[in-house]
């Protein structure tokens, strides 16, 4: 990719040295005019050969693959089956115990297998039911239900995680893009210096090969600087790929133009949104109550449950032949929970530790929250604010010195280090205008996702 870039800017090149330095001292190429504005997205010829993005035609809005990743990320898959999953135990948990059927022979005599030789012997059938104690049963179901809220809460903190991930790997992916685009930009007016210095020296007998090499020396460091670039990429591109849920071999998005929306911050309302609207704090309210209700449960272990049984016995006429009336028996049972101290007490007590468990938890995460949010917050209004100041006031002054330095020195007033300098300072404004845009952004991200900010 290296290669098929270096052979390009030959081309460019390829006049005659006081040709380009014609056209260069014209002003139809120069610093100024070759200082592309950052918004202005055209594929970088490092990646022109890329199979990825070769076939890319257009940028892919955020928004669109922000739907995508919620119909085919997995993660959310799983969440959503495991949500289903937690919806569909709320009936059995409140449901009753099956009932027992049972059969068989009672009072048969030992001396004979004669079914009609006793009274009491008798064929036997019979149906029972545990019923437990009023109350428990919708205990158990008032702990399913907030398991499953828990799990529900869940399941949307997994979407804006998921959310969340897609939008950095964005806008590292387009703050990557921009940086290549600059390196390369920066590459060619340093080439063009490059052949500025050997005309100096060799035509008009100013400067110096010291000039040259210089010059050669930055233009190295953009080529290095690309193949760094190129390194890091097919990354962003994988962390993107993982977030959509696509497979590995499809084509990748490439990225919209780096913006800023500017949107108001305020910790006080966004702490109050965390707190209202955030998942994962949601779902440990739900934890909590769901403990609140085992305590309950675990209290009523106090009460004994019911078996209710009803069976019909069928006996045989007398030898005789003279008939024996059948019978019905109707039978209730209770279970004893005397064993207190060691079942039924350390079932509370790690109701209670449970809960106070997830309490703790909750003000651990609150805490979390406000600090990461206060964190984020100071990243985006500092972020913003150099934005605004790298757009107004430091490029267009550092173009301006670009553009002056170069006149001066056409006329030998000033050294090539001099505009070597200047020009290396606005690439490097340059580099810290998108990447303070990327960092805007990112911060954003993650305060949507620090506030509980939905995605349907």
């Amino acid at each position: 990719m290296i290669a098929s870039l270096s052979k390009g800017s030959g081309k460019v090149f390829s006049m005659t040295k006081s040709g380009f330095i014609a056209v260069l001292v014209s002003g139809a190429i120069n610093p100024v005019n070759l200082q592309a504005d950052v918004s202005n997205h055209s594929h970088p010829a490092i990646f022109q050969k890329n199979t990825i993005t070769a076939n890319t035609e257009s940028f892919i809005p955020l928004t669109t693959l922000i739907t995508e990743a919620l119909e085919n990320n997995p993660e959310i898959q799983a969440a959503q089956q495991e949500r289903e999953a937690a919806q569909h135990r709320i009936a059995p948990a409140e449901a009753l115990d099956d009932p027992m059927l049972e059969a068989g022979v009672i009072n048969a005599p030992l001396a004979s297998s004669a079914f009609n030789r006793e009274d009491m012997t008798m064929k036997m059938i019979g149906l029972s039911q545990r019923l437990p104690f009023p109350g428990k049963r919708g205990l158990r179901k008032d702990v399913a239900s907030k398991d499953a809220e828990a799990i529900e809460h869940g399941y949307q903190e997994t979407v804006n995680r998921v959310v969340r991930d897609l939008k950095t790997a964005y806008f590292d992916l387009g703050l990557t893009f921009e940086m290549i685009k600059l390196v390369e930009k920066n590459k060619l007016i340093l080439e063009g210096f490059l052949h500025l210095t050997e005309r100096h020296y060799i035509v008009v007998g100013m400067g110096s090969q010291a000039d040259a090499l210089k010059a050669q020396t930055q233009v190295s460091r953009m080529q290095d600087e690309l193949l760094r670039l190129a390194r890091i990429w097919p990354a962003f591109e994988a962390d993107l790929i993982r977030a959509l849920g696509r497979n590995a071999k499809g084509v990748v998005p490439v990225p919209a133009p780096l913006q800023i929306h500017a949107v108001p911050l305020t910790l006080e309302t966004l702490q109050q949104e965390a707190l209202a609207q955030r998942p994962q704090l949601l779902a440990l309210q739900s934890l909590i109550a769901r403990n609140e209700k085992s305590i309950d449960l675990a209290r009523r272990a106090y009460y004994p449950d019911f078996d209710v049984r009803l069976s019909y016995g069928q006996r045989d006429n007398m030898l005789d032949g003279t008939r024996r009336d059948d019978m019905v028996s109707l039978t209730m049972a209770i279970n004893l929970p005397v064993w207190r101290g060691n079942k039924i007490e350390p079932r509370i007590m790690e109701s209670h530790a449970m809960r106070d468990q997830v309490s703790s938890l909750y003000q651990a995460q609150t805490n979390e929250i406000a600090a990461r949010l206060r964190q984020q917050i100071a990243i985006a209004e500092q972020s913003l604010k150099s934005v605004k100041l790298y757009q107004t006031t430091i490029l267009p002054q550092a173009r301006l010195t670009v553009e002056s330095t170069l006149a001066a020195y056409r006329v030998n007033r000033v050294d090539f280090l001099t505009l070597l300098d200047s020009q290396m300072t606005v690439f490097n404004y340059e580099i810290n205008l998108v990447t303070t845009l990327a960092n805007y952004n990112k911060a954003l991200a993650e305060i949507d996702l620090l506030v509980g900010k939905k995605h349907h």
